[in-house]
This record gives C-alpha cells, sequence and structure tokens, in this order.
C-alpha cells in the first residue's frame, strides 16, 4: 500500500466518522483503541483499509476483549503481509508463524530493552500484533514510542550530522544469552550483521524515522568516513560516534513520545515496527505474563 492510505487530514483524521469503527486516541502523538470490530470475523477491504491508514497515523492500535483463537491471530495478521518464522523463539505448535512468549517464576524477562522487532534482519519487520493470553493484576506493561516524533525533535546540527550515516544491526549481542554458545556460528552465518540507515523513510507516509535502538543496534558503521575532518589522529572520532550513539538511543526514553498499555486477557496491540520502538515493563516477577505474537515482514530501509 502506498500513500493514499495516510491521505486523511489532521483535522479528519480525529472525526469519529472519519473511521467505521469507533477510535479513541491515548496520547496527542501515539496510540489509539480501536473498538466496535470483532477481530473473530475476516475484515473486509474498507476495514482493513481503514485499519491500515490508523495504524500508519496512531503507529500503534489497541483492541480489547478479542477472544480469538491461533488460526484467527494468523489470520488477522496475515492481512497486513506475509509472516515471519522467528528462528529463536517457541512457536505454536500448529501455528510456527506464532510465537510464544511466556514468564513466570521460574523465568525472568529480559525484553527490558527499547528495540524495534527483527531490526537486525536484512528486511526487517513491518509490524507486529501481539495478544495477551495471561498477564498479572498489576504490572507487564508495554510503552510504544514514536520514532517520527523522536527524529523531527532532534537538533538541527545533529540531523545534519545524520545525513548519510548508516547503523550496524546484530541479532547475537542480545540472542546470544539465550542460544548455546556452540550454535553462535551457525546463528551468525544465517544471520549476520546488516546495515541499515540511521534515518529511514516511512515507504508508506514519506515521514523520517530515527531508526537505531539499544538493543539491536552496535555501532555507525561509516561515522569514520563521514566525518574524519573533524578530528585530531586515528580514531580520535571513536567517542565521539559512541556518544552520539547514545543520544540517538535517548529519544526512546522521552515521555512525551510514548504510549503505555496496561494488558489484560484478550487485549491485542497492533504496532508499525517501521516507524515504533517499545519496551516490555519487567515489573511483575514472579508472577506468570503469556502472550503470543505474530509479526509481518517489511521491506528494506531506506
Amino acid at each position: 500500500m502506498q500513500a493514499p492510505l495516510s491521505a486523511v487530514s489532521e483535522t479528519a483524521a480525529h472525526a469519529p466518522d472519519a473511521w467505521p469503527f469507533t477510535l479513541t486516541r491515548h496520547t496527542p502523538r501515539i496510540g489509539a483503541e480501536i473498538g466496535g470490530i470483532d477481530l473473530r470475523e475476516p475484515l473486509d477491504d474498507a476495514t482493513y483499509l481503514a485499519l491500515r491508514r490508523a495504524l500508519l497515523r496512531y503507529k500503534v492500535l489497541f483492541f480489547r476483549d478479542q477472544d480469538i483463537t491461533p488460526a484467527q491471530h494468523v489470520a488477522m495478521a496475515r492481512r497486513f503481509g506475509e509472516l515471519e518464522v522467528h528462528p529463536t523463539f517457541p512457536h505454536h505448535p500448529e501455528h510456527p508463524e506464532l510465537v510464544i512468549l511466556g514468564r513466570n517464576d521460574a523465568k525472568r524477562g529480559r525484553e527490558n530493552l527499547y528495540h524495534s522487532d527483527v531490526s537486525w534482519r536484512e528486511i526487517p519487520s513491518m509490524g507486529s500484533m501481539l495478544r495477551c493470553v495471561q498477564c498479572p493484576e498489576v504490572g507487564g506493561d508495554t510503552i510504544w514510542i514514536d520514532m517520527v516524533a523522536a527524529y523531527e525533535d532532534l537538533p538541527d546540527d545533529i540531523k545534519t550530522r545524520l545525513a548519510g550515516l548508516t547503523a550496524v544491526h546484530d541479532f547475537l549481542p542480545l540472542f546470544g544469552i539465550v542460544v548455546p554458545t556452540d550454535q553462535h556460528a551457525e546463528m551468525k552465518r544465517r544471520f549476520p550483521p546488516v546495515t541499515h540507515p540511521v534515518v529511514r523513510t516511512h515507504p508508506e507516509t514519506g515521514e523520517k524515522i530515527l531508526y537505531v535502538n539499544e538493543a539491536f543496534t552496535t555501532h555507525l558503521a561509516n561515522y569514520g568516513q563521514q566525518t574524519v575532518e573533524r578530528y585530531r589522529v586515528g580514531f580520535d572520532f571513536k567517542l565521539a560516534e559512541m556518544d552520539l550513539l547514545q543520544t540517538l538511543f535517548r529519544q526512546a526514553q522521552v515521555p512525551e513520545y510514548q504510549v503505555r498499555l496496561k494488558w489484560q486477557p484478550n487485549t491485542i496491540a497492533l504496532w508499525d515496527n517501521r516507524s515504533c520502538q517499545h519496551y516490555a515493563v519487567q515489573d511483575y516477577f514472579p508472577a506468570v505474563r503469556q502472550m503470543m505474537r505474530a509479526t509481518v515482514i517489511g521491506e528494506r530501509p531506506v
């Protein structure tokens, strides 16, 4: 889908009659709750296109009280594109596209890093659809971050420095914790480090997006070549590179760019991985939290 999907004016986008469902914004920048839809039923074309427009506008959509089956979950997610099979997470026995994310009193969560799902892939994801199966009475929230706003609010001099910069995204630094050491070489062969633009362009809206994250981005690939004339000798630029990358990571931590969801069983979140990062709050151990996620394959960042 191309730009016409986002062709809803700022005023019209918030009008109650602009959508074939109810839509309630969660913050001025990001997040909206969708009502009046039963996701057990296949989406007709008009509703699908409207949901896609809403996703582009609000970055993450929330649906409550959706008691769907794994097959319906996969079917709904597949409406937005081809689905990936994750190489390390456990899968649903009948639906390999559906990963099982479970934490309990014997398994503490490790997802409390700001990240964009599978940015370590050569072709990262377009979006993810996450459903709560079981969650604690309190705790275990998820935060999403508008990385379009995170880029827009950068000072002009930093935006100038970012022009043309690329960054390396790597599977192993994070997932190497759970992948046995004797399998690291094979996983690196299957999923070698990849390079993406530090600022990517959204393929549907044309928006500029800050596309580095602290979970998978290891370093800037061409910082020295872009800035060598600014430094004194040798690798003197390396400290400046690390400082710049840390500055960019901190953009995701700004509350004004964030929306936070309190999960309930059968709540679903659908988000755009191109324009969002997210953070799973790990404050609920040793309570049980069980989730299922389907991830939609995207396109090569440019």
